[in-house]
């Protein structure tokens, strides 16, 4: 095993791959040493003293990559620490930040094994030109929550930077 920490990704329209870019870059100024590839394209974490999982909440679910990842990384994720970070609302307000805030409770709970040395939700980025034609057709119809929804990005990069250096000073004290 070596000493570099994965963090690996699920994402759709990109955000979320910012995102990790953002925390990767964070714990390398923290003086670890950090690999970043998509969740999809890792064979094995076995390389690595730590794991960062990062995906968006989409209709209320982690990606099928992240439940992947975790599914095939079981046993392996379970003598390691890791962590997870996911992008979910929006748009500003607190019932909407709460609804996600149970909607990742819920995808947690689906991984029970799984312990995770810090969790975090940030905000995510929502740009109707950039979805497929599948999502553009839902977001169309009215009853719809993303209809007439205008663009937004409330990603907080300050408290991503943040939470990225908390967990870089977890990760350091676990060696």
């Amino acid at each position: 095993m070596s000493d570099s920490i994965l963090v690996a990704y699920a994402t759709r329209y990109g955000s979320t791959h910012e995102v990790a870019e953002q925390v990767a870059a964070t714990l390398r100024e923290n003086g670890l040493e950090v690999d970043l590839q998509p969740a999809r394209r890792v064979e094995t974490v076995d390389e690595y003293r730590a794991v960062v999982l990062g995906t968006p909440l989409y209709i209320g679910r982690w990606l099928k990559d992240a439940r992947r990842f975790l599914t095939q990384h079981q046993e392996a994720l379970q003598k390691r620490p890791v962590a997870v970070f996911s992008l979910g609302p929006t748009r500003e307000g607190e019932e909407e930040w709460e609804a996600v805030r149970g909607q990742l409770d819920e995808q947690l709970v689906g991984f029970p094994w799984l312990e995770p040395v810090a969790v975090a939700l940030f905000g995510g980025r929502y740009d109707p030109i950039k979805l497929g034609l599948f999502h553009r057709m839902l977001a169309s119809l009215p009853a719809s929550p993303l209809y007439q929804m205008p663009a937004s990005d409330v990603r907080d990069w300050e408290r991503i930077e943040a939470w990225a250096t908390d967990l870089a000073a977890t990760l350091q004290e676990r060696g």
